[in-house]
């Protein structure tokens, strides 16, 4: 982790231009990448800013806690839409892959039925990939929620190299891709062995790397150091339940290497287990996702003044109307 206080405004791209009157006062995060700073606004109130929370659209989190007054309504706002559909997502594929692991499935329906099942749930994997790496490409430009968005354009297909969580998740969206391969060519068995371990083997493993690569840049972003760290937020729960299910995926993929020419799976139970634990883990996570968009939402009281200006219904909802950059 670094940290570098007292910066300039512009010395951390992800955060973009700040405000007037704003000042970035620290930033910290892995590899050189920012993962949080520390702002004070004109009035001299702290704030955060982490790189999850922006592209949740969760906005600032302010030091202290936040202040009801009389007459002043604090409501929960409901899950985004985004969040909504990545954990509708995540959760079909996850669900797919549990089931295609269970005994009581697949000793009853064909080993096509089972492959087609592992191929589906990898579909819903790399759409559900795409679209979490489509919401870091369309976050806002600056530090507020209501700061104005990439174009469209740029918000599909766009290159953010300094941002960890642009990293996390193109990896994570190439280890779906791999998937894909590995789960289709498994629809059909192959009596040929080469095709096996090149077309079944070789791209899980590729997949279940990638997976760990993803998982590990994603709970970097939330942990602060080597060592677990929880800040005690959603998205750090989501972050390890996703870092766990990425290692069981790893170990079905490693038990599931085929020796010489044979094609017999080195540890069936092995394999079963690890793809079922890793599929529970990312399901749980998945189910985690609208929560956090709407819990670790800290958007002000209706009434009060925040870090965005004062609130009402459309500045409290975690989907603000959005502004786009032409």
């Amino acid at each position: 982790m670094s940290s570098t206080p007292a910066l300039a405004a512009g010395a951390a791209p992800a955060l973009g231009d700040l405000p007037d009157g704003w000042r970035l006062e620290e930033t910290t995060g892995p590899l050189g990448f920012v993962t949080h700073a520390r702002l004070t606004s004109p009035g001299g109130g702290d704030f955060e800013w982490t790189s999850r929370r922006h592209r949740k659209g969760l906005g600032l989190r302010s030091s202290g806690r936040p202040v009801v007054e009389a007459g002043q309504v604090r409501r929960r706002p409901p899950p985004s839409r985004m969040s909504m559909a990545l954990g509708s997502l995540f959760g079909i594929g996850s669900i797919c892959f549990a089931l295609g692991s269970l005994p009581w499935y697949f000793n009853a329906v064909p080993s096509r039925t089972v492959g087609i099942t592992f191929f589906v749930g990898s579909i819903f994997f790399t759409s559900a990939a795409y679209l979490a790496y489509h919401e870091v490409l369309a976050a806002p430009e600056g530090i507020r929620r209501d700061s104005p968005r990439p174009s469209r354009i740029r918000a599909i297909v766009g290159w953010t190299p300094r941002r960890l969580d642009w990293w996390s998740t193109v990896v994570q969206f190439a280890g779906t891709l791999m998937f894909n391969v590995s789960t289709f060519a498994a629809i059909s068995p192959s009596p040929d062995p080469t095709r096996v371990r090149n077309l079944i083997w070789a791209p899980d493993v590729g997949g279940s790397i990638c997976f760990l690569v993803a998982s590990w840049l994603a709970y970097s972003e939330v942990n602060r150091g080597v060592l677990p760290r929880s800040d005690r937020s959603t998205g750090w729960r989501i972050a390890a339940l996703n870092m766990l299910g990425s290692i069981a995926f790893g170990v079905s993929a490693v038990a599931a290497r085929y020796p010489g020419t044979n094609e017999e799976v080195a540890n069936p139970s092995l394999v079963n287990l690890g793809t079922f634990s890793g599929a529970i883990c990312f399901l749980a996570g998945a189910a985690l996702l609208p929560v956090e968009s709407s819990l670790d939402n800290d958007a002000p009281p209706a009434g009060a003044v925040g870090p965005d200006g004062p609130s009402s219904d459309s500045m409290a909802s975690p989907t603000p109307d959005r502004k786009v950059r032409p």
